[in-house]
Order: C-alpha cells, then sequence, then structure tokens
C-alpha cells in the first residue's frame, strides 16, 4: 500500500477537537468543565424549527430532494434577502447544501484548478484552507491585525495578487476574531477581484449575529460573488447539517452538476424544518439570543482584558473573543491543554487559526451563559495568579 494521496500533507487536523475530546473525557470522569471552545451555540434548535423537523417525519418527507434544494425552502431564503436587506435574488442561484462545508467544497471544486491559488487573511476558519488543497489549489495567506480588524483589505489584495490568484474569501463577521467588514471595503475588494479577473467568496456564516451596527449581506454590493450562509450558528441548528449558498447565475448549471455527485442532496428533514427558521416565531427567538450573546461579549470582553489579555479589536458580530496571551506564555497550545486540566476551562489555541503568531494567541467562544463565563474567568484568573 503507498500511502495516502499527496494533498492529505497539507490537510492540518482540527486541534480543537483533540481539546474537546479531552474535554468530554474530564466531564465523563466527574470533572467539572468550562466550555469556550467550540463554536456551537449553547441554545437548542428553536421549537417552530424543531416540531417543523418531527413534521416532516410524519408526513414521511425523508427521501431524496432536487441536489439544488426543494423549491420551497430557496423561494423562501430568496425572500429572507429582500424583506431583511432589500437585496432582490434569484431563487434559482440559492443553493441549499449539507452544511455552509457542503457549499465551500461546491465552489472550491468549481472555480479552483490544481496550481491555482485563494487569497485570504491569517487568521481564519481553518477548515477554508483545507478545501482549497482538497482541489488542489493553494492559499496566499495574508497576515492582518487590529490595524485592519484582522480583515483584509483592498490594497492588501491588490498588493498580493498573482497570475495564480484565482479567488478571495473574505468572512464577516469572522471566525475567531468576530470582526465585520465595512461595506465600503467590501465594495473596493470586489473591485480589485473584479478587475483581475478573479472571483470573490464571501462567508456570511454568522450573519445575524451582529451587535453594534445593521447588518449588511455582500449581495448588496454585487451579484456576481459567491455567498456562503449556514443554519449552524444564528439559527442555532449546528446538527441539521444545512447551509446554503448564493452563486452567481453563470456557475449554478455547474454546481447542480456537481451536487448531484458529490452529495445528491442535502438533508431532506432538515430542509422542511428549516422552513420555519425564517418564520417571526422562530426571528424572535433568534433575536433574543442575539441579545444574549451580545450580553456574554460585553461581560467576557472587559473581564478577560481585566486579567491581562490583550484583545485590540472590539468583536463586532459572531461570539469569539481572539486574544493576545502573550502576557502569560509563548505557547498557547500548552496554555490551553494545562488550562484545562489544572482548572477544567476549555479554550481554542491559535494554531487552529493559522501560522500568524498562533502560539501567542487563544480563541474564547461566548457560547455558554453568563454563570458559567464568569465562573470560568475565576479559574483563569487562579490559574495564571499561580
Amino acid at each position: 500500500m503507498s500511502g495516502s494521496a499527496k494533498r492529505m500533507a497539507k490537510i492540518r487536523p482540527f486541534y480543537v477537537m483533540e481539546l474537546l475530546a479531552r474535554a468530554k473525557q474530564l466531564e465523563a470522569e466527574g470533572r467539572s468543565i468550562i466550555h469556550m471552545e467550540v463554536g456551537e451555540p449553547d441554545f437548542d434548535s428553536p421549537e417552530p424549527v424543531v416540531r417543523a423537523g418531527q413534521q416532516a417525519l410524519a408526513d414521511g418527507l425523508t427521501h431524496y430532494t432536487p441536489a439544488m434544494g426543494i423549491t420551497p425552502l430557496r423561494e423562501t431564503i430568496a425572500r429572507h434577502y429582500q424583506a431583511r436587506y432589500g437585496v432582490k435574488v434569484d431563487p434559482g442561484c440559492v443553493i441549499v447544501t449539507p452544511g455552509s462545508s457542503g457549499a465551500l467544497q461546491l465552489v472550491m471544486s468549481i472555480l479552483i484548478n490544481p496550481g491555482e491559488r485563494v487569497m485570504m487573511a491569517d487568521p481564519s476558519y481553518p477548515c477554508n484552507r483545507n478545501f482549497v488543497y482538497l482541489v488542489g489549489g493553494d492559499i496566499t495567506a495574508i497576515a492582518v491585525d487590529h490595524r485592519t480588524d484582522y480583515q483584509l483589505t483592498a490594497e492588501m489584495v491588490a498588493s498580493h495578487w498573482t497570475p495564480e490568484t484565482r479567488a478571495v474569501m473574505v468572512a464577516t463577521p469572522s471566525n475567531p476574531t468576530g470582526t465585520l467588514i465595512e461595506k465600503a471595503e467590501l465594495q473596493r475588494i470586489h473591485q480589485v477581484v473584479q478587475e483581475r479577473g478573479g472571483v470573490l467568496i464571501v462567508d456570511e456564516i454568522y450573519q445575524g449575529l451582529i451587535y453594534d451596527e445593521p447588518g449588511y449581506t455582500a449581495l448588496e454590493v454585487a451579484d456576481d460573488l459567491f455567498v456562503i450562509n449556514s443554519f449552524s450558528k444564528y439559527f442555532g441548528m449546528t446538527g441539521w447539517r444545512l447551509g446554503w449558498m448564493v452563486a452567481p447565475k453563470t456557475y449554478v448549471g455547474d454546481i447542480d452538476k456537481l451536487a448531484q455527485n458529490i452529495f445528491l442532496s442535502a438533508p431532506t428533514p432538515a430542509q422542511y424544518a428549516a422552513l420555519q427558521a425564517f418564520s417571526d416565531e422562530t426571528l424572535k427567538i433568534t433575536e433574543e439570543r442575539r441579545l444574549a450573546f451580545q450580553a456574554r461579549r460585553d461581560y467576557l470582553y472587559p473581564a478577560l482584558t481585566s486579567l491581562g489579555f490583550k484583545i485590540r479589536s472590539m468583536p463586532k458580530g459572531a461570539f469569539y473573543l481572539y486574544a493576545d496571551c502573550s502576557a502569560f506564555t509563548s505557547d498557547s497550545y500548552q496554555f490551553a491543554m494545562r488550562l484545562l486540566e489544572e482548572e477544567g476551562v476549555a479554550i481554542t489555541p491559535g494554531r487552529d487559526f493559522g501560522d500568524n503568531h498562533p502560539q501567542t494567541h487563544v480563541r474564547f467562544a461566548y457560547t455558554t451563559a453568563i454563570p458559567a463565563l464568569e465562573e470560568g474567568v475565576r479559574r483563569i484568573a487562579q490559574f495564571i495568579g499561580r
């Protein structure tokens, strides 16, 4: 046996999963663990969504659907863009996928030839890189910091563009930093990409979870870009494995063809459940949860900075704080592992998010209630005080 394909050498493990497995093991042994590591909302799926999923099962809606998703859901998503953002979206350009990961696999597969490059920020969500490697592409990772809110700028895109660059991927709000790209800057990025014959991909997976200003969608900027979204974060439907994208019309045929071959269709009961995600009843629940996340951020940010963590960009979205921990360690991975073992607090080391000073950064997810966050901060203070 000759071993795995060469591409696997570039695909790193998701290191936080190792830490999560250890945290679960400690919990099984009776330890109290404060979870601030995995980006999964602690809220259960909204009750209207659960009821709709149960009804779909009871009604026998368990068979294959078209590869692009059921028409009512695609139309509902399109109406959502019109209602919330004032953007007219063709339902024919909406593709329902098995999680946003399914959308990312489709996008990279139809766009990237072997040897072509995708530009993205460092730090960023690790799986985005790995989807590029999966199709034989490569990454141009641009080190970003608090001066640009850890986001790419049009100037960066222009100065790092090469003949091999095929696409630029940005995320707003972002993981791990929770920062946003202002609409005017996204317009400038799009213009640079368009002038160079590339494609812009915008990760809007945390759309809706924005705290200090009104949100927007990249579809307000242009319709010749790809928007990736998910039912996992704002709608709290992680385990349903459902996402969507809005694609330029010229790519829809290829996406449909590839989706038929890769996964045939997204989970059927999940699609029918998601019809209720945009109902007034559900949106009232998700708004209450958004405010709860904001309250958690507003507690955790000053609590961590008072301990000596440096958080140089106040996150305006998602549910993460990306903190400089250099006051305490030069090895964030060992710091996180010791914090878990000694104090029962699980956080994510920076090595998951790229090569831009990962050893001095950690990510805190405020996906647990404030009393648990308070206990976590108390334990962290005890840990760093020793």
